[in-house]
């Protein structure tokens, strides 16, 4: 196995943990009527000083848009809010409400939900994320540079 074959497994099983991870966070939060990447947002928010936005977005690794676009459900329920700063008004700061860190509060002992060992053959071997099974696709050889 060459390190290419490597890294192309690695990142595909990657991202399959990743998204069976979201899965487990999305149904855990569910009975708190709030997403995992909203969850996370208000974790982020849940701080002593309340972050300027560029700031909480370079936290969060994502850009300013796709953080504005998170916090609008927030904010319209009242569960987190944006104000500018005191100091310097170009700047904007992301506050928890009072709301919003009672449902995190509310939120958080649901995870990590109970795990229960699965069984050793319970993996299904055609499943995509599975090394080597048939579902798998195959290895791709790296081109050679002329």
């Amino acid at each position: 196995m060459s390190s290419g074959d490597f890294g192309g497994q690695m990142c595909l099983n990657v991202q399959c943990a990743a998204r069976a991870l979201a899965r487990r966070f999305a149904a855990a939060l569910a009975p708190s009527g709030v997403s995992h990447g909203q969850s996370s947002l208000m974790m982020s928010l849940n701080r002593p000083v309340a972050p300027c936005f560029g700031d909480a977005a370079a936290f969060l690794a994502v850009d300013c848009m796709a953080l504005t676009a998170s916090l609008k459900p927030l904010e319209r329920r009242g569960l987190a809010e944006i104000v500018p700063d005191t100091d310097d008004k170009r700047l904007r700061r992301l506050y928890l409400t009072r709301a919003g860190r009672k449902l995190l509060k509310a939120a958080v002992p649901v995870w990590p939900p109970p795990m229960t060992k699965p069984a050793p053959t319970s993996r299904p071997t055609a499943s995509p994320c599975a090394p080597n099974s048939p579902a798998s696709p195959p290895p791709v050889e790296p081109q050679k540079q002329a």
